[in-house]
């Protein structure tokens, strides 16, 4: 099994991947004579060489990647072309970080470790063994964070100072995806009460079918059960899921229905639509604007008891412990919060472990990701993060409609991330610019 983590530089490698700049100062250089062999250079990079083996690596990993996404990779060539550009790429990046006195410490590559090795729910040794079975060193390993900790911290220093977002670029923003016309931009749900006319009815059946539908959508109007006037008044074939449609995009919607619902705001009728089929009472179930944030969040309410190692108790005491707590919770035999009062070393072992409400993002991703997983009453197998060992039971959940702050701080994220991909495409192409590349034998 291949040990599953994320670089701290996500949006930079992106950047990269796609930033198919051209060096104003490069220079195809003829293969050298003979048989490829193994490994061999592929390019130089001020004066850095940049090997075949390093870009087979990389190959390697995204076809990997791809594989357990069930996603198609790109033929070999193209991968490993796009592959070799990014890699150019990054070591133009980690020259300049060098040279202008970024440094990274020892520390901090042990603490990456560790977090990575508590996001895959291993200890550093496992995390290191399997490192080693999936074909990388250790020094490998610790040197590709080292990497990732300078360009993270490069893009600390050097980008995200420039990337402001003002008040008046968040009104904006709301208000062209409030008007926006692109349908494929807003997902809706409706609901329909159908009343079929047949095929070749008389002017009299299909005045008396309207009049039925009207009479029907003033009840709907009124605030009569929806449910209950599709089960009593739409045409069979209609009827499933309490006439609900299903979430999709509008433009999935005959023309007819998006312009009748356009302007209503979920749990509002739209006027009488007439189709081939007949009449349709339409009710807006649900609209999401796919441009923007998410307006409500799922919040999670959990408790925990926390075992930090020790001199006194190593890991694999403390993880036996919690399971101990766990089997006895599970069995009835103790009460969750009896237990992190009496033996939790946190802040909340006095409320019995309880955390509060908690929205995305407001624990350790290790915790969160845990915690995410488990139904309410559920208790978590015990959990290594950066503050120590923790057992998890998840009390309930609620959606939680976001502020208008909330709201606002949503949406600056979003254009702040989308702004600093852009300046970091920039910026990586400047730097590129002014670098000496020069290309060698082609990838095999």
């Amino acid at each position: 099994m291949t040990v599953r983590f994320k670089f701290l530089s996500v949006a930079l490698a992106t950047a990269l991947l796609g930033s198919q700049v051209q060096a104003q100062a490069l220079r195809v250089a003829p293969a050298a004579g003979g048989a490829a062999t193994s490994d061999y250079i592929v390019a130089v990079v001020n004066s850095e060489p940049l090997t075949n083996t390093e870009v087979q690596r990389e190959v390697l990993r995204v076809q990997q990647q791809l594989a357990a996404q069930r996603r198609p990779a790109p033929e070999f060539q193209r991968l490993a072309a796009e592959m070799l550009e990014r890699l150019i790429n990054q070591k133009v990046l980690l020259q300049f970080a060098r040279e202008t006195g970024i440094r990274v410490e020892e520390a901090a590559i042990d603490q990456t470790e560790q977090s990575i090795a508590a996001q895959n729910q291993l200890t550093v040794p496992e995390l290191r063994r399997q490192v080693e079975a999936d074909g990388l060193s250790i020094g490998q390993f610790r040197s590709q964070l080292r990497d990732q900790i300078l360009l993270q911290r490069l893009r600390e220093r050097d980008l995200e100072p420039r990337v402001r977002v003002s008040e008046s670029e968040i009104d904006a923003y709301l208000q062209a995806q409030r008007n926006t016309q692109d349908l494929s931009q807003l997902d809706i749900n409706l609901a329909q009460v159908l009343i079929a006319v047949p095929e070749g009815a008389s002017a009299d059946q299909v005045q008396t079918l309207q009049a039925q539908a009207r009479k029907v959508l003033e009840r709907a109007r009124a605030g009569e059960d929806f449910a209950t006037l599709v089960r009593t008044y739409s045409e069979p074939s209609a009827q499933s899921n309490d006439g609900q449609l299903g979430l999709r995009s509008a433009d999935r919607y005959p023309a007819s229905f998006v312009e009748a619902t356009q302007g209503l705001a979920p749990g509002e009728v739209a006027e009488l639509v007439r189709s081939l089929a007949g009449f349709h009472v339409l009710k807006v179930i649900e609209k999401v604007n796919v441009g923007l944030p998410a307006m409500s969040v799922t919040q999670s309410r959990a408790r925990h008891i926390l075992l930090r190692p020790s001199a006194q108790l190593d890991e694999a005491q403390a993880r036996a412990r919690l399971l101990d707590f766990k089997k006895r919770v599970q069995a009835g035999q103790a009460d969750f919060a009896a237990l992190a009062r009496e033996h939790s070393q946190d802040g909340s072992a006095a409320q019995g472990g309880d955390l509060g409400w908690a929205s995305p993002g407001m624990f350790v991703p290790e915790f969160e990701n845990v915690m995410n997983q488990l139904a309410p009453g559920e208790v978590s197998e015990p959990l290594v993060s950066r503050f120590g060992l923790h057992l998890i039971q998840v009390l309930e959940r609620r959606q939680n409609k976001l502020s208008e702050a909330e709201q606002r701080g949503a949406i600056r994220a979003l254009l702040r991330e989308k702004k600093l991909e852009e300046a970091t495409q920039t910026w990586t192409q400047e730097l590129r610019g002014r670098a000496y590349v020069e290309l060698r034998q082609p990838p095999l």
